[in-house]
C-alpha cells in the first residue's frame, strides 16, 4: 500500500521545539549530515542466540524515510524492517494488531517523522503494557516527547531516544530573529507597510484605490516616525534563558558575542564552570531572581510534569517592568491571558510566540496586540484623523516554524537510526532522555 509523503505539521500532536536535557552522558556526538558514515559511531552487531538467525525487528511508524537512503540501507540489513500501514496505526487497530503480536517480538520502534507515525495518539499504558518484552529503544522525530510516557517505558527498560540536537540549530537561528523581533517591533514595522492594503479590499470592499493608499501612507508614515521611540538595539542588555540546554546554548553563542547581550540563566541543574565561562553566562538559583533582571527570557524548557503553565501572572509579578518574551519551547508553558495583561500593563513591553496553547488556534487578544488594533482592524479607510496605534505591533506569532527545516528532517532520520543501532548494537544510546527512569529499577 503506497504511504503519503511526509507532512510538516500533525493533526493531533504539536510539532516540538525544545530540547530538553540529557538524563545521561551521551558519547561524542556524530554527524547529521545526509547519509553520514557511520564510522563516527562505531557499531558491533547487534547481541544475539547464535541459533536464532532472524535479525532483530524493527517497528517504523510512520513515512518511508526521504533523505538518507544509504544509511537507511545499513539499517535495513541490520535488522527487519516492519512498517504498519496507515490503517494499521489507527489507535484501535495498532492495540489490535500488539494484542495478537502482528508484528512478532519486535526490538525497537523507529519514527522518523513528526508529521506522521503519532496516528495511534499518546503513547501511555494502554499502549506500552502492549508492547512486547524484547523492546529496548524507541526513537523519535522531534525534540519534544510528552506525547509519550517516558517515565512508564523506562520503568519497562526501554530506552527513548528523542531528536532534539538535529533540530536544535534550527530552532536557535529561529529564536534569534524573534528576540531581534521583540527589540526592534518587526511586525509594526512589516504589518504596517502591507496589512492596510489587505484589510481595506476585504472589509471596505467600496472604498476607493485613493482612500485605501492614503490610509496605508499614514499607517506607513506613523509607522516610520513612532518606531524608533520604542526600538532599541540588543547590545548590553540581560538575555535570560529558562532552561539552558542545547537550544539554550546555541542561542546564547548566537546572540552573546555577536550582538554584544549579557548571558543569564535559570535551570534544575546549573551548568560546568567552563560552559559558564565559555558563554558569559551568569546562573540564577530561582526563577524570580532570574526574571527580574532580565531585559528579554527565552523560554527554552520543557513542560512542567503537572502540564500547569509556568508563566502565570504571579510569576510575571517578579518580571524587570518593560521585559520581552520569547517562546520557542511549549504552548502550554505559558498563560497567554496573563502574557496579554501583562503586554497591556506594560510589564512586558514585546513578545514573540512561536508555540501556542491550543494549537492551532492563537490567542485572539495576542493576535490583536500583533499589529495595531485599532487602526489595522476598526479603522475605515475614509477616516481623516491621524492613526492611534494602541498596541503597535508589540507581538510577534508564528505557526510552530522553529525547527521545521529541511536539514532537521534529515537530522530526524539519521539520528533517530543511529540511536537504534547503537542500542541494539551494544552500545550506549546518543540522546537518551529517561535513563533515570530504568536506573531506578534496576
Amino acid at each position: 500500500m503506497a504511504e503519503p509523503y511526509n507532512t510538516p505539521m500533525p493533526a493531533s500532536t504539536p510539532v516540538p521545539a525544545s530540547t530538553p536535557p540529557s538524563s545521561s552522558p551521551s558519547p561524542p556526538l556524530p554527524s547529521l549530515t545526509p547519509n553520514a558514515s557511520m564510522m563516527t559511531i562505531p557499531l558491533r552487531p547487534p547481541q544475539q542466540d547464535p541459533s536464532i538467525k532472524r535479525r532483530p525487528i524493527v517497528l517504523h511508524i510512520g513515512d518511508p524515510i526521504r533523505y538518507n537512503p544509504a544509511t537507511y540501507a545499513e539499517f535495513s540489513q541490520a535488522f527487519e524492517v516492519i512498517r504498519p500501514s496507515t490503517a494499521e496505526r489507527g489507535r484501535s487497530e495498532f492495540k489490535n494488531a500488539l494484542q495478537e503480536q502482528r508484528w512478532g517480538d519486535f526490538s525497537a520502534i523507529f519514527r522518523p517523522f513528526w508529521g506522521t507515525g503519532g496516528e495511534m495518539g499518546r503513547w501511555d499504558a494502554e499502549l506500552i503494557d502492549l508492547l512486547p518484552t524484547s523492546v529496548k529503544v524507541f526513537a523519535s522525530a522531534g525534540a519534544g516527547f510528552d506525547w509519550a510516557d517516558t517515565k512508564l517505558l523506562g520503568e519497562r527498560g526501554i530506552i527513548y531516544c528523542n531528536s532534539g540536537l538535529a533540530a536544535a540549530e534550527a530552532v536557535a537561528d529561529f529564536a534569534v530573529a524573534m528576540v531581534i523581533s521583540t527589540f526592534r517591533h518587526l511586525p509594526w514595522c512589516m504589518g504596517a507597510s502591507t496589512i492596510p492594503y489587505f484589510l481595506s479590499a476585504s472589509s471596505f470592499p467600496d472604498a476607493t484605490a485613493a482612500s485605501v493608499a492614503s490610509t496605508a501612507g499614514k499607517t506607513f508614515q506613523t509607522c516610520h516616525l513612532l518606531a524608533p521611540a520604542v526600538s532599541h538595539n540588543p547590545r548590553n542588555h540581560v538575555l535570560g534563558f529558562v532552561g539552558f540546554g542545547n537550544i539554550g546554548q546555541q542561542i546564547a553563542a548566537k546572540l552573546g558575542p555577536s550582538f554584544g547581550m549579557r548571558i543569564a540563566y535559570h535551570d534544575v541543574v546549573r551548568k560546568p564552570a567552563s560552559l559558564e565561562s565559555s558563554l558569559g553566562a551568569t546562573y540564577h538559583s530561582s526563577l524570580g531572581s532570574l526574571l527580574a533582571v532580565s531585559d528579554c527570557v527565552v523560554l527554552c524548557t520543557p513542560s512542567p510534569a503537572d502540564g500547569k503553565p509556568l508563566i502565570t501572572t504571579d510569576v510575571l509579578k517578579h518580571i524587570k517592568r518593560g521585559s520581552r518574551l520569547v517562546n520557542v519551547a511549549r504552548g502550554n508553558l505559558v498563560s497567554e491571558e496573563a502574557l496579554a495583561d501583562a503586554l497591556e500593563d506594560g510589564r512586558i513591553s514585546a513578545a514573540a510566540l512561536d508555540v501556542h496553547a491550543e494549537e492551532p488556534r492563537v490567542s485572539p487578544r495576542l493576535v490583536k496586540m500583533a499589529f495595531g488594533e485599532r487602526d489595522l482592524y476598526e479603522r475605515s479607510p475614509q477616516a481623516d484623523e491621524r492613526p492611534n496605534f494602541d498596541h503597535p505591533g508589540r507581538v510577534m506569532l508564528t505557526c510552530h516554524n522553529a525547527g521545521g527545516t529541511v536539514e532537521t528532517h534529515i537530522g530526524f532520520e539519521e539520528l533517530s537510526m543511529r540511536n537504534i543501532m547503537a542500542v541494539l548494537g551494544g552500545q550506549e544510546a546518543i540522546t537518551p532522555v529517561n535513563m533515570h527512569y530504568l536506573k531506578a529499577t534496576e
